[in-house]
């Protein structure tokens, strides 16, 4: 038996969850103060909500089966929390003369390149910078915000020596010793 999966999710006061039978499955819909989100379930599976609760049930008990359980019981918790409270990631960019802002609905990074790379935003995301070099996304989709700020960082990934790039809030970065220390004296 899937431990994650059995495990119902509660649903806040706020937050409205639907499930509707779709051509190839069930999909969920959730639709609270922060937004509204749908996703399709996979063959198998299937949300029942129960008054103020919302089961995940599966059909089979194999392997993969019992994975998908706990995977869309975790999913569709996402979701109910995007809704109701949101998520959010900052980024910090490091290094001399590194800035960030919003232009024109997109991202304008100057990271050491010859230009300024400009990353649109995707819509249903909110972004601001609350500093020339911070960066703050926030949105209901917990996915969407995870893998626009996976592309920011991308742009110039934070380099081993003196950890020059685009990071995420607060991550450590091991620098290495240059070339100069390894040597040391003959």
């Amino acid at each position: 038996m899937s431990r994650v999966g059995v495990v119902p999710i509660e649903i806040p006061k706020g937050v409205t969850v639907t499930v509707e039978p779709a051509p190839k499955g069930h999909a969920v819909n959730v639709k609270g103060p922060r937004g509204e989100l749908r996703r399709e379930l996979d063959r198998g599976i299937a949300a029942v909500v129960d008054g103020a609760r919302l089961k995940i049930q599966r059909e089979g008990d194999t392997a993969a089966m019992k994975a998908l359980h706990g995977l869309w019981r975790s999913l569709c918790q996402g979701m109910v929390q995007g809704v109701s409270q949101g998520f959010e990631k900052r980024l910090e960019v490091v290094g001399v003369s590194y800035q960030v802002s919003i232009e024109k609905g997109a991202v304008r990074l100057q990271v050491g390149f010859s230009h300024p790379v400009l990353v649109p935003i995707p819509a249903g995301l909110k972004v601001e910078c609350p500093g020339p070099t911070q960066v703050l996304i926030q949105g209901c989709d917990k996915q969407l915000v995870g893998e626009f700020a996976a592309r920011l960082r991308r742009v110039r990934p934070p380099e081993p020596y003196k950890g020059k790039g685009v990071r995420f809030f607060g991550e450590q970065i091991s620098l290495k010793p240059g070339k100069s220390f390894v040597s040391g004296g003959g």
